[in-house]
């Protein structure tokens, strides 16, 4: 039996086997069904949560995709970090041959074929990217974004680096690596958090000999976590919007608004430059978001009348109402999400398919709005200023 990147453990009178494995190589999935099938663990514990699970044993089922409902509970930025996962992985599948997870899939073949338990060990990837959002700042947000899209709209071909770093690593971890340097906390939330998770999922798996099918990155930092009580009800939590962050958020528009009922009690000319000004830059710059996406002509009217109102709202997006009309104007057809996971691997099909393209119309209306809130609130500080 090979026994290269076997870690055995005995932990609570059980017996750990942690195999290390790359996720690119078909010599770790042999590896995974010999030990599987040599130990007959009574568990195997393995590196996916629920959704990554259904889509390695089901396929990714986008016909089930509301896309209506993911613009109203605010997943639209979500969904498509997803697709961009997606439309990375199929260019490495077409590239090198190779499909991603595959040992993942051998593990959970093997498990069935020895009457094992599975235990699906890692924590939900949504938690972890809100987890990650949550923590960077705008600028953090952007410089995601930016990376995300490169990456997916790139004609430069997946580089032999590239595949031995998803050795390695998962597509999320690979994809967010060039960040890790300007964002101390990803790692935390991206690779030591998991360790944790990994670790209190393994441990306390049912049976008196579990395996464990890992990604070899992760196997120094279980080593040392799986001794430690972790609570995973904390690390599935989304962190809290701090007060200071609310208050900031309404503070800005209250701000706004207040600075135009000062003006205009001293000069109602300069007041409805104010007004004029925060409408043109909030509408223009949303609108132009649309257009870049190429929205709807209603849809970009839309992001024009929407977004001076909702940049004064909190709890709006102008994002949000754009998605919605394009939605209802070039409602997606079947064949468009039958044909989602090869229109995304090239720029053309992004553009061409109703589902991504509306993804596209929402964020990037959001992102023009929120320039337009920056800009021209910043006009109106101008103008207020002048007063004096």
């Amino acid at each position: 039996m090979i026994e290269e990147n076997v870690t055995r453990l005995n932990i609570n009178n059980k017996e750990i086997i942690l195999i290390g494995t790359a996720h690119v190589s078909k010599k770790s999935a042999e590896q995974v069904k010999e030990i599987i099938d040599l130990e007959k663990p009574d568990t195997v514990a393995i590196e996916l949560d629920k959704g990554r699970y259904k889509s390695i044993t089901e396929g990714k089922k986008w016909s089930d995709t509301d896309i209506v409902s993911i613009i109203k509970q605010k997943k639209a930025t979500l969904l498509l970090v997803n697709l961009m996962m997606s439309s990375f992985q199929k260019r490495m599948a077409n590239q090198f041959g190779i499909n991603p997870g595959e040992e993942m899939i051998t593990a959970i073949n093997s498990a069935k074929e020895n009457d094992a338990k599975i235990i699906l060990a890692d924590r939900d990837i949504q938690i972890t990217f809100q987890r990650i959002w949550r923590g960077i700042g705008f600028a953090g947000k952007m410089k995601l974004l930016t990376g995300l899209v490169y990456s997916m709209f790139s004609d430069e071909e997946v580089t032999e680096e590239d595949l031995e770093r998803l050795k390695t690593e998962d597509i999320l971890t690979s994809m967010l690596d060039d960040l890790k340097d300007s964002f101390p906390k990803l790692k935390a939330t991206l690779i030591d958090e998991r360790d944790k998770y990994l670790a209190e999922k393994i441990k306390n798996s049912p049976g008196e000999k579990i395996v464990a099918v890992l990604g070899a990155g992760h196997i120094p930092g279980i080593k040392q976590e799986i001794y430690k009580e972790n609570d995973l009800k904390k690390l599935r939590k989304l962190p809290k919007k701090s007060n200071t962050s609310k208050y900031i958020k309404w503070a800005i528009p209250i701000a706004i608004l207040a600075i135009i009922v000062f003006t205009l009690f001293n000069s109602r000319e300069m007041a409805l430059d104010q007004a004029i000004g925060w409408i043109i830059w909030n509408g223009s710059l949303s609108g132009l978001g649309a257009l870049i996406a190429l929205a709807h002509p209603l849809s970009i009217l839309t992001a024009f009348i929407a977004a001076p109102i909702s940049s004064l709202n909190p709890l709006l997006a102008a994002g949000w109402f754009v998605g919605l009309t394009e939605a209802f104007i070039r409602k997606p057809k079947v064949r468009d999400f039958e044909n989602l996971s090869d229109d995304i691997t090239t720029v053309k099909g992004f553009w061409r398919n109703k589902v991504s393209h509306i993804l596209l119309v929402v964020v990037l209306a959001n992102l023009g709005s929120v320039a337009g809130t920056m800009i021209g609130g910043a006009n109106v500080v101008k103008i207020f200023l002048d007063l004096f």
